[in-house]
């Protein structure tokens, strides 16, 4: 049975087996290309900063920031300000919240059922947008990171509009998501207890206790991270053992004859990346709880994304408090990049979870460019005898629209993935 996947970014095809009707496979097929990696060849390595971002329309600030990284670190002796570091990481956060609304309200709910609910995303994505052009001048496809820096020069004033972008969001999320104030569900460490808060976010897991849905999406329970800032930690986990020793060099791609995706590995296995994997690396106690009890389930997973868009919020209005105005926000590099011979790799996490760049430049020039995404992760193409974690996580189930849900949990994009 074929089943087309719509309302996530892009589309996606996937080709279901039964066995004693239950799905015994499952082939995930992309179907279409824009061949970005092919399109930077030949390109002087600064074009990057313009292509790149628009490999997507949701996650294309990460797609900026992980270019400008991996330009960076092609140079030997490169300095960055602080000042520069921050509003990066500011920018990057106001997406992954972004996205978080959207997910919810745009994909997820209409699932449940709450359909009349989509309408809510609207505003604070919309706060969120404004917040990243306040830097970046505008969003989405923003160019403003640069190797050195980024060329904004914000007043107390934009510090003073980004508080209250800040603040608004905080207030929907308070007023909707969870009804209660932030501090104390930050502070939530037993998700029985949190259960009994009311909000957006709890009638959804209610929901799937009450259908008994809470084995639904379990995979293999191993997760990674490759992006580091303030924030997030590089990092992987298995259950609840966690381990730093995660090297770029590890990971692996092969192709998958059926679709413009490739499958993804480190060390040769699965991991899933994204808002559920970054929370057991951190240790983020109410989602630990919540593994604990059901596992790396659809319950964890949705928990674990709601989650983190209230802790990026706290975590960016301590990063504002550090912001100093007065550092510069570019430092010219020491060498011209036209002059530049070497390779670079960045990774930075993404709404939906580790993203990787590599870059090889000759004379300034692009010769080769690599873009692991994280949908690639998630949403790799194993075989039968090894499956991919969405895969696997589809596997016994004994219906395809269940099946479609267990699938969007995982934040699907197509078009990052077959870039």
């Amino acid at each position: 049975m074929i089943k087309l996947i719509e309302k996530i970014e892009g589309e996606a095809k996937l080709n279901f087996s039964f066995k004693d009707e239950k799905i015994d496979f499952v082939t995930i097929e992309f179907m279409s290309t824009r061949n970005i990696e092919n399109i930077l060849k030949g390109k002087h390595a600064l074009d990057a900063l313009v292509i790149n971002p628009r490999v997507c329309g949701i996650c294309g600030h990460a797609h900026l920031i992980a270019t400008v990284q991996a330009l960076e670190d092609c140079y030997e002796d490169l300095k960055i300000s602080n000042k520069a570091k921050i509003i990066r990481e500011l920018t990057l956060n106001f997406e992954l919240i972004q996205n978080h609304f959207k997910w919810f309200y745009l994909t997820l709910l209409p699932l449940f059922g709450h359909k009349q609910q989509v309408l809510k995303a609207t505003y604070p994505s919309q706060l969120m947008a404004k917040a990243i052009a306040l830097f970046g001048g505008q969003y989405p496809h923003t160019s403003y990171t640069i190797v050195g820096g980024v060329v904004c020069e914000p007043t107390e004033m934009d510090i003073i509009k980004l508080n209250h972008y800040i603040d608004e969001t905080i207030r929907f999320f308070e007023n909707n998501l969870v009804k209660t104030d932030s501090n104390s569900f930050l502070l939530s460490d037993k998700i029985d207890k949190f259960l009994e808060y009311e909000g957006d976010l709890i009638t959804i897991l209610q929901q799937i206790k009450e259908d008994d849905m809470l084995a639904l999406g379990k995979s293999y329970d191993r997760f990674i991270s490759f992006g580091e800032n303030s924030y997030f930690k590089k990092a992987k986990s298995i259950k609840t053992k966690v381990n730093d020793s995660v090297s770029i060099e590890y990971v692996k791609e092969s192709d998958i004859p059926s679709s413009f995706a490739k499958s993804v590995t480190f060390k040769e296995n699965y991991y899933e990346v994204g808002p559920l994997a970054r929370a057991m690396i951190n240790k983020a106690a109410l989602v630990k709880d919540s593994h604990r009890k059901y596992g790396d389930s659809i319950f964890s997973r949705i928990l674990a994304r709601v989650c983190e868009t209230s802790q990026l919020l706290a975590h960016s209005k301590k990063l504002l408090e550090r912001l100093d105005l007065s550092e510069p926000s570019y430092i010219n590099p020491n060498v011209d990049i036209s002059k530049i011979n070497g390779s670079g790799t960045s990774a930075v996490e993404a709404a939906r979870g580790s993203l990787i760049h590599k870059v090889e430049l000759q004379n300034g020039i692009i010769q080769n460019y690599e873009i692991i995404t994280p949908t690639q992760w998630n949403l790799s193409g194993g075989t039968k005898k090894k499956q991919g974690v969405s895969q696997k996580a589809m596997i016994g189930l004994s219906d395809t629209k269940t099946a479609e849900l267990v699938f969007k949990t995982f934040d699907v994009c197509s078009v990052c993935t077959t870039h």
